[in-house]
């Protein structure tokens, strides 16, 4: 299973999706991402201000700590645009709440892989692609499934075609 470079969106794709090809898992995945997305913005409100302001912009919530600086990036990137609404939102929760929802969510996830999937999450073959594609391939499969929608011609096919091969390459592994 090769190396995938920063701009491969196909490989990205591919590498999320060869884990995710059990019907029952990618509905678990389908309904579970979402809620762990949120909580993640959700939480970041709750970090600490990286500076202290004098003036009364704390007095009406505004905080300059990493909720903010997200809500910022994506602003400035239009790459994050989910966090913008997450972070409108995380004012009135409580993270009691939201650390119960990830517990749910996240053990979900483990057994759509442990008993469905029958192959451990992409974890722990590359974390930090696992949780930042995760949201995206859900959103883009779901997009493709309900309208058709692909970022370019040929885009879903090609896909597909490296999930059947990284698949393959991974199931050959097992059988050595």
């Amino acid at each position: 299973m090769g190396t995938t470079g920063l701009f491969d969106l196909e490989g990205h794709f591919a590498f999320y999706g060869a884990y995710h090809s059990n019907p029952v898992n990618i509905l678990i995945h389908t309904f579970f991402v979402w809620p762990l997305f949120f909580t993640a913005a959700v939480l970041f409100h709750f970090t600490p201000s990286l500076y202290n302001f004098s003036s009364g912009f704390n007095n009406h919530g505004f905080k300059l700590n990493l909720g903010f600086v997200l809500t910022f990036m994506s602003n400035w990137t239009r790459k994050l645009g989910p966090w913008q609404l997450c972070y409108v939102f995380s004012a009135g929760l409580e993270p009691v709440f939201l650390l119960l929802d990830r517990v749910f969510c996240w053990g979900g996830q483990f057994i759509g892989h442990g008993i469905f999937e029958k192959r451990a999450p992409a974890l722990g073959d590359n974390f930090a692609q696992a949780l930042l594609m995760g949201p995206y391939f859900v959103l883009l499969e779901l997009l493709q499934s309900a309208f058709g929608y692909e970022p370019y011609p040929g885009f879903h096919k090609s896909v597909k075609a490296k999930i059947e091969a990284n698949i393959k390459e991974w199931k050959d592994l097992l059988d050595t």
